[in-house]
């Protein structure tokens, strides 16, 4: 009977530790054993599984204006669309500042090339086969050159500009101390604030906007 106790509250104790977690990271921890990364240079997208590649695919991303978004995600959601605007199948991605997916396409010449509106576009047939064997939470790295996030270069960035480079700004603004907003990619009035105190405190002339001059007061280079 002590043991049937013990162990119902050893039960009692596991749940309430998970149930304090993050939300997100018990499926992750379950989907850990994959990995999406998709380089955008190669034009590519690689499954791998428990570090070793499971298979290579060629892409589609997005155009010059409305580029992929850089970063570490989360595959969020899933669905076969109706209709072909989207392929076969939809896998959903845990970008903040908006929706982006990796999904099949009616436009298979696209494949290669730089044509998307942001998202990932896979040949139907490539994208039944990932849909099948990562489930939801499976981690997706995407890049572009050497520089992770950044991408290629250190951009400027204005009010309402949005993208993995906006977030990359407001994380190191709030190591420094000056932001303390949200970290979701977009250029909003409380980063414009925390860029105005930090300008201010290190003798640089007003302007709301985050530069090359700006980049290297907050300490941020490009390095391989």
């Amino acid at each position: 009977m002590r043991g049937r106790l013990l162990l119902l509250l050893l039960l009692s104790l596991l749940l309430f530790a998970l149930s304090a977690l993050p939300e997100g990271t018990i499926p992750a921890a379950a989907a850990s054993e994959y990995l999406i990364w998709i380089d955008l240079s190669s034009m590519s997208l690689t499954l791998y599984q428990n570090q070793r590649q499971v298979k290579r695919w060629p892409i589609a991303s997005g155009a010059n204006d409305t580029p992929t978004p850089l970063g570490v995600y989360r595959v969020n959601r899933r669905f076969m669309p109706e209709g072909n605007r989207f392929g076969t199948r939809f896998l959903g991605l845990s970008v903040p500042w908006g929706i982006y997916a990796i999904h099949g396409t009616n436009q298979p010449g696209s494949i290669g090339s730089h044509a998307s509106h942001g998202c990932i576009r896979m040949f139907n047939r490539d994208v039944e086969q990932l849909y099948s064997l990562v489930p939801n939470w499976t981690r997706v790295v995407i890049e572009n050159g050497p520089y992770g996030a950044l991408g290629m270069s250190l951009p400027t960035l204005r009010p309402d500009s949005r993208g993995s480079q906006v977030l990359s700004a407001q994380q190191r603004l709030m190591a420094l101390g000056y932001y303390n907003g949200g970290l979701d990619g977009i250029y909003g009035p409380g980063m414009s604030a925390a860029l105005k105190r930090f300008k201010e405190e290190h003798g640089m002339p007003w302007e709301d906007v985050i530069d090359g001059a700006t980049w290297e007061a907050m300490g941020v280079m490009l390095f391989e």
